[in-house]
């Protein structure tokens, strides 16, 4: 079958791709005229006329979230948002999570809401770009990766609302890169669809962090922390299709012994990883606003030479996800976060 490039467009920058398929025209939203534009032959897209300066109405909100139901990421430029307009808005899709237990474990946090996640790379003591060598930074490292966000926690997150305050110069890199994971699970063969219909796999915050920084995190063993247990065949339950849940955090698969666990989980990563079904969106400036599905798409940072040298100010609400699949297979109100008691 032919194969067909896609074209750069004004709103995102693409990573050369040859993928069946083209880019859908943009179309209007049947209540509220909101334009959207298709970023992806199959997921991702811009949304504009939405005031956001303005409450966000019940009718309004539910048009918004059918259109972050269909297409997994919906990127908002130029919102104008507050921290207090960013969690008031984000409240619309569900129980917010909140930094608590990170404080309480010691950590530092610079902003004024527990409820928004710092993802910049600001030093919490001084205000300024934090060097490499901090822990923040190497803690940070593991986002490279793809994964889907707090998968290893006892109740996993649903959406996650990512918001710039400030931005490094362009071309310093930080771009944010998704994807389809529903898309991936699709073209699955049916063989590997029947195989992995029933297995859990095994979720931890620190085998990814350990994967990407093994000798900082060499006395680090994930199989002694809490392990979040999640089916990797699932149903999404907003869109009604089929997922593949996978990620970065994936240490082992109940079932299998050590070398199939990880063959397995290198060829389900890999292929959600194949150019065809992979977005980068680049930050154009402060109030640009990407809200993902975290149980529909998956999605990594790109670093860049702004890393140690300019500031990147990213503010995100995590939502826990509400679905029926919450707690995976954790048990109904399973309550630790970051392998915290």
């Amino acid at each position: 079958m032919s194969t067909e490039t896609i074209t750069v467009t004004p709103t995102a920058t693409w990573v050369p791709l040859k993928i069946e398929g083209v880019i859908p025209e943009p179309y209007y939203s049947p209540k509220f005229n909101l334009k959207i534009i298709p970023l992806h032959p199959t997921f991702a897209c811009e949304l504009l006329g939405v005031d956001w300066s303005k409450d966000i109405s019940p009718e309004l909100y539910q048009e918004i979230r059918d259109i972050v139901d269909k297409f997994g990421v919906v990127v908002c430029r130029d919102t104008g948002l507050t921290d207090e307009g960013h969690i008031k808005f984000s409240a619309n899709f569900g129980d917010l999570d909140d930094v608590r237990p990170y404080q309480k474990a010691g950590r530092k946090h610079r902003l004024a809401h527990p409820e928004l996640f710092d993802a910049g790379n600001i030093d919490p003591n001084t205000g300024d770009v934090a060097p490499l060598t901090a822990a923040q930074v190497i803690g940070n490292k593991a986002n490279e990766l793809f994964h889907v966000d707090s998968s290893f926690n006892g109740r996993r997150a649903g959406h996650s609302l990512l918001l710039a305050h400030v931005l490094p110069p362009p071309g310093t890199g930080g771009s944010t890169e998704y994807a389809d994971s529903r898309t991936a699970y699709d073209d699955l063969t049916a063989a590997k669809k029947e195989q992995i219909k029933e297995l859990v796999a095994n979720h931890s915050l620190f085998h990814s962090r350990k994967t990407v920084m093994p000798d900082y995190f060499k006395d680090t063993d994930p199989s002694k922390l809490p392990l979040s247990k999640h089916k990797l065949s699932q149903v999404h339950e907003w869109s009604g299709r089929k997922n593949l849940y996978i990620a970065s955090y994936v240490y082992s698969i109940d079932g299998l012994d050590v070398d199939e666990s990880k063959a397995l989980i290198a060829e389900l990563l890999d292929h959600v990883q194949k150019p065809q079904y992979r977005v980068t969106i680049d930050w154009h400036q402060p109030g640009d606003m990407i809200i993902w599905d975290n149980t529909s798409v998956m999605h990594r940072a790109t670093g860049g030479s702004y890393e140690g040298n300019f500031r990147r100010d990213m503010r995100r609400t995590t939502v826990k996800d509400m679905s029926r699949d919450k707690y995976g297979l954790n048990g109904y109100g399973a309550d630790w976060r970051v392998g915290l008691p």
